[in-house]
């Protein structure tokens, strides 16, 4: 077992799971570590870093049609949308950012560490949750980024959509997403970092197309909606962020210990801000003149309708690679819950396998499917309820503890320090279990209905955040499990000073 360091934290293993000599992230490009925890001196990141990182998450023209559906759908004027797209990232990405703080406190992705809250067996039932609902968000970016090479084929060559291009398009991007997410953090970074330059320079440009050219009298002039459409709005757009908090750990494991906890909230927060309101704004702009908008079956074709070739062709362009990056971003963290459950192979080999079930998921919503946004609605709804029962029980567990022993989150033998009763911290799994039936009772879809969904709560669209409030309260009032004793040698780390000094960002 590994030696307890000077400073009382337990040194963490340096070598894969499969037993090979790990590199410094400085000495790769290309990263081959799993989901045994980073070892201190590997962790050179920076708290900026997370605001690119987040930028990347949110670029998609899926905001647009979003922003669209609030004044179509919900009926909200500009001024609810705007509250809407202030309050949605910030409650999304809060929690996205507060979650975040565990990967630097245990050094492993979101799902390895869900091990020691859940138990060693008791996780594999959110994870195989949150993996299964990782294929439609994954198929969802894939037939969004198709669509988008296909309207730029139209612009530029006159070919129209069919069947073989659909295939072919929809196997390019879902190849380019698993070629990036492949190679790991370090050129997620890379491809973050420049892609936020080019999309936030051509969005400048975009919305000073719009303030020139819209109606804006008729966009002021357009009545108020329902308080609780808005708030319902709020929900569907933060269901987005949402999907990203059990991977939030994920790409703040390099970090060092002492980054300051504030700033990445801050700086996720941040990052996806400064996407979201812009887009899901343009979006609220351009249905006032196009109020088809958000019914069309394409969900990115109108921007070749409503914007010039000029400026048309290089935005879908840039905002492919945005898509491109969310993808990836989701197939690299859907690579660490494969792992989690059991899947025993590398990383980048776990990653095909979503590669896989969106090209398959992705044919059949473009060209069975006859309605995108309504699929794509339910979908997130869904999502955010699936998604709100882990976050309410990690994030309590969360104030309880500091640290994480490292070797006990890799043993998954009965000898695991997370191994509680018979794998399974009951406790957590109890929270769970309700908080997902109390989410679905007050949700309400196309195809599904809740018998709650009548509610105040169901009607405002709240059932994540209930489901969010029952796991927690349940988890907080339950008896804490209590951890085994762990093997020789493998003691828990020491907790972080609670003065640990801000990271300079």
């Amino acid at each position: 077992m590994p030696a307890e360091p000077a400073d009382g934290a337990i040194q963490t293993p340096t070598e894969t799971s499969a037993g090979a000599p790990v590199e410094t992230s400085s000495e790769r490009s290309v990263e081959t570590r799993g989901l045994e925890p980073v070892p201190d001196g590997e962790r050179g990141g920076r708290v900026r870093e997370l605001v690119p990182t987040w930028v990347a998450a949110n670029i998609s023209v899926l905001l647009l049609t979003m922003g669209a559906g609030l004044v179509i759908f919900n009926k909200l004027n500009i001024w609810q949308v705007l509250v809407v797209a202030i309050a949605a990232p910030v409650v999304s990405y809060g929690l996205v950012g507060l979650i975040s703080i565990a990967g630097k406190r245990g050094g492993a992705p979101g799902m390895a560490l869900s091990r020691a809250v859940f138990g060693q067996r008791g996780n594999l039932f959110p994870g195989a949750l949150i993996w299964i609902a990782r294929w439609g968000w994954e198929t969802i970016n894939a037939v969004s980024g198709a669509f988008a090479m296909l309207t730029v084929l139209d612009l530029l060559f006159g070919v129209r959509k069919n069947t073989a291009l659909i295939v072919v398009t929809l196997v390019l991007f879902v190849g380019c997403t698993f070629l990036v997410s492949g190679l790991g953090i370090s050129a997620l970074r890379v491809c973050s970092t420049w892609s936020t330059y080019l999309f936030g320079g051509f969005s400048v440009l975009v919305l000073g197309y719009l303030v020139v050219e819209s109606d804006w009298s008729a966009v002021f002039d357009k009545p108020a909606g329902s308080t609780a459409m808005m708030i319902a709005g709020i929900g569907t757009i933060a269901a987005g962020g949402i999907s990203w908090v059990p991977s939030g750990p994920d790409f703040t494991r390099y970090l060092p210990r002492t980054a300051s906890a504030k700033g990445m909230v801050g700086a996720t927060i941040g990052g996806a801000a400064v996407v979201v309101i812009p887009m899901v704004l343009m979006g609220a702009v351009m249905a006032v003149g196009t109020p088809d908008l958000a019914t069309a079956q394409d969900p990115v074709s109108f921007i070749g309708n409503l914007l010039p070739a000029w400026i048309a062709v290089p935005y879908l362009l840039i905002a492919l690679v945005g898509m491109l990056l969310i993808n990836s971003m989701s197939m690299y963290s859907a690579g660490f819950t494969a792992q989690t459950l059991g899947i025993k192979v590398p990383r980048a080999a776990a990653v095909s396998v979503n590669a896989v079930i969106s090209l398959v998921f992705g044919f059949l919503l473009m060209v069975v499917a006859t309605s995108f946004f309504g699929s794509f609605i339910s979908f997130l709804t869904l999502l955010a309820v699936a998604f709100s029962a882990w976050i309410g029980v990690f994030g309590v567990d969360m104030l309880r503890r500091t640290s994480y022993d490292g070797a006990a989150l890799l043993d998954t033998t009965r000898t695991s320090a997370y191994w509680y009763r018979g794998g399974y911290a009951w406790q957590a799994m109890t929270a769970w279990g309700a908080a997902l039936v109390v989410g679905l009772l007050f949700t309400k879809v196309d195809w599904f209905g809740g018998p709650l969904a009548g509610t105040w709560v169901g009607q405002n669209g709240l059932g994540w955040a209930a489901g969010i409030v029952t796991s927690g309260v349940l988890y907080a009032v339950l008896p804490r499990t209590a951890a085994a004793p762990a093997p020789a040698g493998a003691e828990e780390q020491e907790p972080e000073p609670a003065t640990a000094g801000s990271l300079s960002n």
